[in-house]
Order: C-alpha cells, then sequence, then structure tokens
C-alpha cells in the first residue's frame, strides 16, 4: 500500500457526479477494487482519492463513524454466497480496498489514535476480523503484515488483558525555562498527556497542579481548589473561583468553565489567576512581568550564525512535532468538532514570542552604537535562516524589526550600513502581502526540502478555502474543496519529507533559569 509520503501530486480524478458523507467511502471502495491489475488494486487517480478522503473525512464525517462503515463493508465481504450484484472475485477485490484504506489510514493519522478512543476500538474490531480471515494471507501477505505493524506502532491495544502505559509528565517550554528540559528532543504533545502549571492567587503566591494538557478550565478550577484546602491560605469563607488570564499589560480575560487546552493558547507573558468575583478587579501581573531592566544581554556575545542556526535546529523540532491534521483541526474545528492541537499552538506562539525578542532586544539597548550593531546582527540572523530555508523564523525577525517603536529608531537605521540597508529591504519585500504573498510563495516553491514554512500564511490559506465554499451543497459532499484542502496539506507533508542536517549545540548556550519575558531572552 501507498504510503502519505509516496502520494502522487498528479492524475487526480474527481467522481463523476457528488456523493453523500455515507455513499462516498463506498464510491471509493469501488474505484480501489475496480481495477485489480493495476499496481496495488488502483491507479494514480485512486491514490489521491483515498489520501484526499483521509485526510478530510472528519470535516462531513466523524472518524468513529467513517471507521464503522469501513468496518460494515469489509463484513459484506464476508458474506457468503456475496450480493448479487458482484462479479467473480470481487469481494477479494473489496476486501483488498478495505485494508488498503485502513492501512493508509493508520499511517496517516499514527498517534492521534491514542486519543480516539472509540475510533481505537472500531480499529481494533477491524484488525481482528482482518486477522482471522485465513483467505487474505494467501494473497495479501506483506499487506497483513504492514497492518500488524502498524498497530503496534500507533499503540493500539488489541487484547483486554493489556495495561494501559504509565503516564510521564512532560515540560511545556512555554512554562518551564530550565534548559535541561528545553534543550531535550521534543515529542509530540497530546491531550491526555500530563503537565505541572502554576496557577497563581491575587497575593502572587500560587500553587503548582498536575493537569492533563486537555483539562477543560472547570478541572483546572477543581484541582486549585483541591490544593488549597491543604494549603495554609484557605480562606475562611468558601466562594466559587474563576479562571483568569492577567497579561503582563494588564489584560484580563476571564476563562469560561467549558474552555479547554488553555495551558497552549495562553499569549507572551500571560499567567492563569484563580480569585473569586470579589477579588477580580485587584488582580494585577506578576512583578517581573513588568520591571523591564534595560542593558546587555547573551545576544550582544554571540555570533550571528550559531543564533540562527540553533533556531533552526529547535523550530524544526517544534514543526516536526505538529501532525499535519492538526492544521486541518485547528481551522475547521466548528464543522465536527475539535481535535486538541496543541504542538500547532505552541509553534504558533514561539512565532510570536520571536518577533517580541527581537523588537525587546532593540529597544533595551541604551548605547546607540550597540543598538545599530544588535540591527546589523538581526539582519544577519534573518539572512542565515532563509539560507537554512526556515522561512518561519526569518519572518519572525523581519516582523520583529519592522515593529513600529524599532521603525521609528530614525537615528539607529541611519547608522546602519548600506549594504544592511539594501539587505534589509529586500526581505521586506519578500515578506510583503501585496498579490496574495507572491514574492515568498516564488521563493518558497524553488526551495526542497527540509524547509520550515511560514505556518501562519498556510492557515490563512486554509482559512480561505473554508469560507470560500461549503463542505456539504445541497447535502452532497464538495470533492473539490476536500481536495484542494488535502493539496495545501500534502505540501506541509512535502516540506518534512527529509531530515534536517543536525546543527552543532553552540557552547554558548546558557539560559538564565527564570529569565522571563519581557525581559525577551530567548528560551530553547
Amino acid at each position: 500500500p501507498l504510503s502519505p509520503e509516496a502520494v502522487p501530486t498528479c492524475c487526480w480524478a474527481p467522481l463523476a457526479e457528488p456523493e453523500s458523507p455515507e455513499r462516498l467511502l463506498e464510491r471509493l471502495l469501488a474505484r480501489l477494487a475496480g481495477d485489480p491489475t493495476a499496481p496495488h488494486g488502483h491507479g494514480c487517480g485512486a491514490d489521491l482519492l483515498l489520501d484526499d478522503i483521509v485526510l478530510t473525512h472528519s470535516l462531513f464525517l466523524p472518524t468513529e463513524q467513517f471507521l464503522h462503515q469501513l468496518h460494515q463493508h469489509f463484513m459484506t465481504a464476508l458474506t457468503i454466497p456475496s450480493p448479487p450484484c458482484w462479479k467473480e472475485g470481487e469481494a477479494m477485490h473489496r476486501k483488498r480496498a478495505v485494508l488498503v484504506i485502513l492501512l493508509h489510514f493508520l499511517e496517516t493519522y499514527k498517534g492521534i489514535l491514542q486519543e480516539e478512543e472509540k475510533a481505537g476500538k472500531v480499529i481494533k474490531d477491524l484488525y481482528l476480523l482482518i486477522m482471522k480471515d485465513s483467505s487474505l494471507y494467501r494473497k495479501l501477505e506483506d499487506e497483513i503484515l504492514k497492518l500488524h505493524q502498524l498497530v503496534e506502532t500507533v499503540e493500539l491495544k488489541v487484547t483486554d488483558e493489556s495495561q494501559p502505559p504509565s503516564k510521564q509528565v512532560k515540560p511545556l517550554f512555554r512554562h518551564f525555562r530550565r534548559i535541561d528540559s528545553c534543550l531535550q528532543t521534543r515529542v509530540a504533545f497530546r491531550g491526555s498527556d500530563e503537565i505541572f502549571c502554576r496557577v497563581y492567587m491575587p497575593d502572587h503566591s500560587y500553587v503548582t497542579i498536575r493537569s492533563r494538557l486537555s483539562a477543560s478550565v472547570q478541572d483546572i478550577l477543581a484541582s486549585v481548589t483541591e490544593k488549597l484546602q491543604y494549603s495554609d491560605e484557605q480562606p475562611t469563607r468558601e466562594e466559587a473561583l474563576i479562571l483568569v488570564a492577567v497579561a503582563s499589560s494588564g489584560e484580563k480575560s476571564v476563562l469560561q468553565p467549558n474552555e479547554e487546552c488553555v495551558f497552549t493558547t495562553l499569549g507572551i507573558n500571560s499567567h492563569l489567576f484563580a480569585c473569586t468575583k470579589d477579588t477580580f478587579p485587584s488582580l494585577v501581573p506578576l512583578p517581573d512581568e513588568i520591571q523591564v531592566s534595560p542593558g546587555d544581554t547573551e545576544i550582544h556575545r554571540v555570533e550571528a550564525e550559531d543564533v540562527a542556526n540553533h533556531l533552526t535546529a529547535f523550530h524544526w523540532e517544534l514543526f516536526r512535532c505538529v501532525h499535519e491534521l492538526e492544521f486541518v483541526d485547528y481551522v475547521f474545528h466548528g464543522e465536527r468538532g475539535r481535535r486538541e492541537t496543541a504542538n500547532l499552538e505552541l509553534l504558533l506562539q514561539r512565532c510570536s514570542e520571536v518577533q517580541h525578542w527581537v523588537a525587546t532586544e532593540v529597544l533595551l539597548c541604551e548605547s546607540l552604537g550597540k543598538r545599530a550593531h544588535l540591527l546589523k546582527k538581526f539582519i544577519k540572523i534573518a539572512a542565515v535562516c532563509k539560507q537554512n530555508q526556515d522561512m518561519l523564523t526569518f519572518y519572525a525577525v523581519v516582523i520583529g524589526l519592522n515593529n513600529a517603536p524599532v521603525s521609528r529608531l530614525r537615528l539607529t537605521w541611519e547608522k546602519l550600513p548600506g549594504k544592511f540597508k539594501n539587505l534589509f529591504r529586500k526581505f521586506e519585500n519578500l515578506t510583503d502581502p501585496c498579490r496574495n504573498h507572491k514574492s515568498y510563495r516564488e521563493v518558497l516553491s524553488r526551495m526542497k526540502p527540509p524547509v520550515i514554512p511560514f505556518v501562519p500564511l498556510i492557515l490563512k490559506d486554509l482559512t480561505f478555502l473554508h469560507e470560500a465554499s461549503k463542505t456539504l451543497v445541497d447535502g452532497l459532499v464538495n470533492i473539490e474543496k476536500l481536495h484542494s484542502v488535502a493539496e495545501k496539506v500534502r505540501t506541509i507533508r512535502k516540506c518534512r519529507s527529509r531530515p534536517l542536517c543536525k546543527y552543532r549545540r553552540p557552547h554558548w548556550v546558557q539560559i538564565r533559569e527564570g529569565h522571563k519575558c519581557p525581559k525577551m531572552s530567548l528560551h530553547f
């Protein structure tokens, strides 16, 4: 069976006519089973249609229902005698088609299935059904072996006696600044992962809770209340607590009880506070968030190339951890519910953090000469990131230098050598959004993997596809829309189709523990 990485990018053959969500899978099975002489029993057009539907089916059909239909089609193929409308040998072709779809589904979803308990049960039932069909072993031995390997890889439990794996508490780089945690090889976050997080009180004391990444506000408040019951800070009268996100600017946002995944959606320099409605007006940011001390930081003492290479290596790790389906779920969450998109949200936060870090470093530099030198260094960093094909960091640095307060530093920009002024103008032209980011798209199209694209633009493109046309038209699936969405996801897949060469970790990486924004020493 064709792996997601090997899906061709040509020969797309749409269905002759639109279909309802319930019949679309049946049409796909018929196409996959229709040409047993073709490689793998299907051609290039069927491969693309298969990938389109696997990537986007959640927009019109819940995953559990999609798998139930697949299970039902396999059961029909087991029926003896076969339906009268079927030709001789079609039952085996149908079984093979179901197996091809299931294999492609497992290869695409991988670790996400650990969060889909109901879907996992259907896959387990279908897997056991396939393994019991002796007729498949003789003709599809390789596919059966691949299925067994994939089921083990995604850690689906195929026996009721198996015990769930023990949970490991993972650090979020947004919340923990310890260098030993931040320099470890990153692994993807899942909603069931457990983390430690501080929740502050109005007097700036705090409790540390252990919580699922996908926990709701109600769950977080329950953990905080339980902690307070065993502390000396327990209030004399019990009142209902509310959870508030407080930014360093003083902006306060009350979180609703049913909100989930709040840990990954916090803004830069924002913290969670638990308080009563009476104490809400008295909430103020933490002192170390609003006391800015001008002065030199580590960035003045390191080479631009070292900084750029390290940023690229770290951002590649973050980008690699984002499952391609998180892009679809992030934009289309209103269609059929939303999975956790923690890894994508962390990457977006990181992009924003780099922008603010660049601007803050320049603005905190008091000496005109040093400030001009730092400006030149950031332009060098942007140049090396572009050379590394790390367009995410490139964009973030250029946007940071285009920040209004930085742009108004007239004397600093005048002191910049002409060579660097011209280079920065080229960078501004490359990031110019005119004509739908034409300059950037042309440069990106000439890059070969590995590439770190400017992720916010991918989300913008997906949002346009989402809002420009309906997913269902008169109850029938808009196949062209699904194909366009899947094509955009395949560009992400292409960017990561080759591994990034490892950059040597610079000897200067010594990050001060607990050093937070807005001082903006960037934590890797």
